[in-house]
C-alpha cells in the first residue's frame, strides 16, 4: 500500500477544496448568467398604451377635454402668431419617447427582448446590499424616438405633432459617463452640491408635491419620491424597489438629455412656435406609463400614467416579479403647447 506523507495529504485536501470551490463558482456564475437573460415584449399600440394620458386637451387657456387627467397651466388667450401665420393655441400631452431600463447590456426590452453584441463591453446591472442594510443598484438605459401619434397616422394634417419614425436614439452602454461616478462628477460638478444630506432632505417636499400633482422645478435636483436626479448615470444610491429604481432612471435620463441639448422644452408660451433650449429639465412637462413587464393600463383614481417624481408605492405595486419581470419599458408623454395655424 502506497504511503502518503502528511504534507502530500494536506496538499491533496487543499486541491480537493479548491476544485470544489471552482465547481461551486462555475455553478453560481451559470445561475447568474441564466438569471440575466434578455426579456421583453413588443408593446401593442392599441391595448398596452394608456391613451387617456394624451388628455387634457386645451384651447387657449381653457381645457376642452380633461378625461379626469392632470394638467399644467396653458398660455392664456386664444389666438397666436408665428411669423406670418395666425393660429390657435393648442395644448395636449404627446407620447414621444420610449425608454428601456435593463440589467442586461444591449438587451432591447421594447423590441421583444432582442440582445445584440456590438463588441463593446458594458457592466451588467446589479443590486448590492450595503453594510447599513440599504441597497444600491445599477442599470443600463435605452432611449427611443417614438412619435407614435405621427406614425400611426392618428391625426392627419396636424402640424403640432412631432414627426419621424421609431428609432433607437441613445444607448448608455457606449456612454463612458454612465458607468463611472467620478467621470460623471467631473463633467457635472454641480453633483457635489446636491449630494449632501440638506439638499436631499429638501426632496421630501418635492415628493409630496409630485404625489399630489406635479413636482417643483425649484427643486430641480430631486426626482420626487424616487430619489435624486444626480448623478447623471445608472447608479441608484437608494434602491427601494425595481419599479422605483427604474422610474428614477427614466427621469434621470430625461434630465441628462436636456443637459446635453438633446431634449428641448415644448410647453409654455415660449414654445408655441417651436421647441426651446432647456438645459434644466422642466419636470412638470412629463408624465410616463409602464409598458413592460405589466402594461399600466388599469386606472388608479381615473389615471394610468403619473408625473415625474410620484411615489411608486401605489401604482407600482405588483408591477415587477422575479426572472422575467426585472427589466422595464416605459412610454414618456410630453406636454405640448403649439400654435396651430389656421390662416397662412
Amino acid at each position: 500500500m502506497r504511503h502518503v506523507t502528511p504534507s502530500c495529504a494536506t496538499l491533496l485536501a487543499v486541491l480537493r477544496r479548491v476544485a470544489l470551490l471552482l465547481l461551486l463558482g462555475s455553478c453560481s456564475l451559470a445561475t447568474h448568467a441564466q438569471s440575466l437573460n434578455c426579456n421583453g415584449k413588443f408593446a401593442n399600440p392599441i391595448t398596452d398604451i394608456c391613451w387617456s394620458c394624451v388628455f387634457p386637451i386645451s384651447l387657449g387657456g381653457t381645457p376642452i377635454i380633461t378625461a379626469g387627467q392632470e394638467d399644467t397651466s396653458n398660455p392664456s388667450g386664444l389666438l397666436c402668431t408665428c411669423g406670418p401665420v395666425v393660429g390657435l393655441k393648442i395644448g395636449f400631452w404627446e407620447p414621444v419617447r420610449r425608454v428601456d431600463v435593463t440589467r442586461v447590456p444591449y438587451c432591447f426590452v421594447s423590441l421583444g427582448g432582442v440582445k445584440i453584441d456590438p463588441g463593446i463591453r458594458a457592466p451588467e446591472g446589479e443590486i448590492r446590499q450595503q453594510q447599513d442594510l440599504t441597497k444600491q443598484s445599477r442599470y443600463q438605459v435605452h432611449w427611443y424616438l417614438d412619435p407614435i401619434l405621427f406614425w400611426l397616422e392618428v391625426l392627419l394634417d396636424f402640424s403640432c405633432l412631432e414627426t419621424g419614425s421609431f428609432d433607437v436614439a441613445y444607448l448608455t452602454e457606449i456612454d463612458p459617463t454612465w458607468n463611472d461616478d467620478e467621470l460623471t462628477m467631473l463633467l457635472n460638478p454641480e453633483t457635489f452640491l446636491f449630494g449632501n444630506p440638506i439638499a436631499q432632505a429638501a426632496c421630501a417636499g418635492d415628493c409630496v408635491l409630485s404625489s399630489a400633482g406635479f413636482g417643483s422645478n425649484a427643486l430641480f435636483w430631486c426626482a420626487g419620491c424616487n430619489g435624486s436626479i444626480y448623478p447623471f448615470n445608472g447608479h441608484v444610491q437608494a434602491h427601494i424597489s425595481h419599479v422605483q429604481a427604474s422610474s428614477l432612471l427614466v427621469q434621470r435620463m430625461t434630465a441628462k438629455l436636456h443637459r446635453e441639448g438633446l431634449m428641448w422644452g415644448t410647453s409654455g408660451g415660449d414654445a408655441l412656435c417651436g421647441p426651446t433650449i432647456q438645459p434644466v429639465m422642466d419636470k412638470s412637462q412629463y408624465k410616463f406609463q409602464m409598458l413592460y413587464p405589466i402594461p399600466e393600463t388599469a386606472k388608479i383614481n381615473g389615471r394610468c400614467c403619473q408625473p415625474y417624481g410620484r411615489t411608486t408605492a401605489i401604482w407600482g405595486a405588483g408591477k415587477s416579479y422575479p426572472y422575467k419581470g426585472e427589466d422595464f419599458s416605459y412610454m414618456v408623454f410630453r406636454k405640448k403647447n403649439c400654435c396651430l395655424g389656421v390662416l397662412p
